[in-house]
């Protein structure tokens, strides 16, 4: 990104604009309030597989005319397994499997080599009742200057980030919170620049039913406060010579959003 893409795109595809659910003040994070990500869990109770999944990001959608929220979790990635067997663990036919809990609907993502029909899809209670296991970031400062990005950078303290969307027809927003794992600084220009993912990216453009619905997965790009970039994954067509091959999953079609992002970074164990 070059420093004159400061300003905002004025159209943005529109199935991939803003979008929402809903949230309640307590469920808003504090001025220094953000998981630590190193140790923060989701168990399951299921007799049959207590599957436990590490939380990757989380997102929370606010919806100002319903009063509500909605917080999800977006869980790390493992791939197509047969679960317990005696040999030939992996499922020759792989698939990269990510799943996303909201409230107990989970959004499971299956993504093979090419475009099938089980991508994307919501269940309830699949592995039994859900419990959150999840933990907050002690000594959290905010930081608000390069310098103090440069320094907590340079030092190895953990850093989160959070990403607030809004759509001003729908009066949804979301804050998208992550742990920052690729921090680029510039020590001759004095910048920075994060770039992480996956995160679940929310369509802000209207309400879904159910709202977990309104997710897709997405990596995630800013060096200033006020505009965040997203790149989504999609069916994107692969191209040799100007003809379409296939078509495969694949983070494509960037585009920009105003937004309001902070960073906050841990204390170091002592």
């Amino acid at each position: 990104m070059t420093r004159n893409r400061r300003t905002f795109l004025k159209s943005v595809p529109a199935a991939l604009a803003v979008a929402g659910g809903a949230i309640l003040a307590a469920d808003q994070p504090s001025n220094t309030e953000c998981l630590d990500y190193g140790l923060s869990f989701i168990c399951n109770k299921a007799s049959f597989n207590a599957v436990r999944f590490w939380v990757e990001s989380r997102t929370i959608l606010t919806d100002e005319e319903a009063g509500t929220s909605q917080a999800f979790y977006q869980c790390g990635s493992c791939k197509s397994e047969h679960t317990f067997a005696e040999e030939n663990l992996f499922i020759e036919d792989n698939y990269d499997f990510l799943p996303i809990l909201g409230g107990r609907d989970w959004l499971v993502f299956r993504r093979p080599c090419r475009i099938g029909e089980l991508y994307r899809q919501v269940k309830a209670d699949i592995w039994g009742e859900p419990v959150l296991k999840l933990r907050f970031g002690k000594g959290v400062d905010v930081l608000g200057s390069f310098e103090e990005i440069r320094d907590a950078t340079a030092v190895g303290r953990p850093i989160v980030a959070q990403t607030e969307i809004r759509n001003e027809e729908t009066k949804l927003t979301a804050v998208i919170e992550y742990p920052v794992k690729t921090m680029n600084v510039s020590l001759d220009d004095s910048v920075y620049q994060v770039d992480t993912g996956p995160v679940a990216y929310p369509d802000l453009s209207k309400r879904f039913e159910p709202s977990i619905e309104c997710l897709s997965l997405a990596f995630v790009a800013f060096n200033a406060p006020h505009f965040a970039d997203f790149i989504v994954e999609q069916p994107t067509p692969v191209v040799q010579d100007g003809q379409e091959l296939a078509q495969v999953y694949h983070f494509s079609s960037p585009f920009s959003l105003p937004a309001r992002n902070r960073l906050l970074a841990f204390a170091l164990p002592k």
